[in-house]
């Protein structure tokens, strides 16, 4: 029962050439850093990640975009990232772009066990229709584009079918864990990490304290830890957001009697 790993080193030794992953955040909120790291050093390559965005030009998943590392993506907003515009538009890196709603209920779905589900998301547009641009060439001409997918009327309304997604593992971020793998994410931190976690066959977790089992009161659990198989401490060092920020106060002045 106990999932503690001693490293992140350790903890993503064994993530392959061509494997898909993954990775909980929402900008650079709850995203697990100092696996993302490992995982840079580690060397694994031809990778294909499912994240809500692909990290920026310096941080996340953006160094792995740098490095060469990352040949899919499937995201929901990709424009922060300029290095990963000029992947995608010279053919180097392949983008699957999905509604964020659906990209969080098709993790979500993954993790449970269904493996489609309807929704009105994308009716009558390229989401349903097909045509996005997946791949290009050097030459920036549209080599693969999305397919049509089946749409069907439920009681008048046309809604579309979308697949489940899983991962060989996924990588997450919590603000406490303990070692039977239960998580708790700090307010919006929470975001795509437990429905990435979910997903994920093999799920790492990097945590900022830990704390032994018993230790975090069962209704305060937001991640059970049957979703998790690995977990390893981080502290809180590193982080460039998630810090609250204030500005002085203004001088107060004595009320008149």
């Amino acid at each position: 029962m106990d999932k503690v790993v001693a490293s992140t080193a350790e903890a993503v030794a064994d993530i392959g050439a061509g494997s898909s992953l993954a990775v909980g955040g929402f900008g650079l909120c709850g995203v697990p850093i100092k696996l993302i790291d490992a995982l840079l050093a580690q060397g694994a390559d031809r990778l294909t990640t499912i994240s809500n965005n692909c990290g920026v030009d310096d941080a996340a998943l953006g160094v792995l975009l740098y490095a060469g590392r990352i040949a899919k993506t499937i995201s929901s907003f990709v424009g922060g990232n300029k290095e990963l515009a000029r992947l995608y538009l010279s053919g180097q890196l392949d983008v699957e772009l999905t509604p964020q709603g659906t990209l969080a209920e098709r993790l979500r779905a993954g993790g449970c066990g269904i493996p489609a589900f309807f929704t009105p998301t994308g009716v009558g547009t390229m989401v349903a229709d097909g045509g996005i641009p997946v791949r290009y060439d050097v030459e920036g001409n549209v080599v693969l584009t999305s397919e049509p997918k089946e749409t069907r009327d439920f009681d008048g309304q046309d809604f579309v079918l979308e697949t489940a997604l899983t991962a060989d593992f996924a990588l997450v971020r919590a603000a406490v864990g303990d070692r039977h793998g239960n998580l708790v994410f700090h307010e919006s931190a929470r975001n795509f990490n437990p429905l990435c976690a979910m997903a994920g066959t093999v799920t790492i977790a990097e945590v900022e304290r830990l704390v032994e089992p018993g230790e975090i009161l069962p209704e305060s659990i937001h991640l059970p830890g049957v979703f998790v198989q690995r977990v390893v401490e981080v502290g809180v060092e590193g982080k460039d957001i998630e810090k609250r920020t204030t500005r002085p106060r203004p001088a107060s002045t004595p009320q008149e009697a």
